[in-house]
């Protein structure tokens, strides 16, 4: 079964994350069928703009944490010591590279985001060049708590640094309507009048000639380039193996093998364990 579907319908090209099982998150795989997604459509004279979603009850929940946190053992998402960071930059760094292909896409992309779009889900997201969110959906990325970098580091550069200190810094999930407010999303929308929503505005887009469509986003892709964007993702990448790889990261990772990811990651997102003593907040 595909991990990412792809199909073009008129001037539309449609990605489609296919993982619904899990709220579509990502293992090893998707990105790399994303990217081979977003490629065919640019290669593809027909397709003028992409909308990309998710299958099932939410766009994407993240990484999948069965696998990377409660895994034993030596994997991608922890190393056993000593750990050796760049092995950890060179995966990581292949999927930041591989979840900008929508950045770089000739084509625009409009993201269509219902239920959660969170942690690795919200850098995927935030590749993209148009978000549209259901009112009630939630973004965020809860990892910056622990266990986590956000790789695109995306976030600065939608919302500025105050704004985006304050995301990076609780890791709280904001609904469609406060990411509209802050300018982190196009557009927020009841839940019943997203999928017009995003028709109407890939409709309208898809209407401009494909090499004029390209020129405006180079164009405004290259000013958010030269604010050092590629080396801000260098150092949240460096960052990212850092946190799963410190004191604190190496205790998440063990307590996620002891009591499982859900009660973990309850923990770690609700503030009640402390995770550098190793023990719950109320036992200090």
């Amino acid at each position: 079964m595909p991990r990412v579907l792809y199909e073009r319908d008129g001037r539309i090209g449609r990605i489609t994350l296919n993982r619904p099982e899990v709220m579509n998150a990502i293992d090893n795989e998707l990105p790399v069928e994303l990217a081979d997604c977003v490629a065919q459509a640019n290669a593809d004279e027909k397709v003028h703009v992409i909308v990309l979603s998710g299958a099932g009850k939410a766009f994407c929940a993240g990484y999948d944490l069965t696998y990377y946190a409660e895994a034993t053992g030596s994997q991608t998402g922890t190393q056993e010591m000593p750990w050796d960071p760049m092995k950890d930059y060179y995966f990581m760094m292949r999927n930041t590279q591989l979840f900008m292909s929508l950045w770089r896409s000739y084509r625009p992309v409009i993201c269509k985001v219902h239920g959660y779009a969170v942690a690795g889900g919200s850098d995927i997201a935030l590749c993209s060049d148009l978000i549209v969110m259901a009112e009630d959906a939630r973004i965020g990325y809860m990892p910056v708590r622990v266990w986590g970098c956000p790789t695109t580091a995306m976030w600065v550069y939608r919302l500025g640094p105050q704004r985006a200190k304050r995301m990076v810094f609780t890791g709280d999930k904001i609904d469609g309507r406060e990411a509209e407010r802050i300018g982190l999303v196009h557009k927020a929308v009841p839940t019943e009048e997203l999928d017009a929503e995003v028709e109407a505005l890939a409709e309208r887009i898809s209407s401009v000639p494909v090499n004029q469509l390209m020129m405006q986003k180079l164009v405004v892709n290259q000013a958010v380039e030269a604010m050092g964007l590629n080396q801000t993702q260098m150092f949240a990448t460096v960052f990212d193996g850092i946190t799963r790889h410190s004191p604190e990261g190496i205790n998440f990772k063990n307590r996620a093998v002891e009591v499982g990811w859900k009660q973990a990651v309850k923990e770690r997102d609700e503030g009640t364990f402390d995770w550098t003593a190793n023990r719950p907040f109320e036992d200090s």
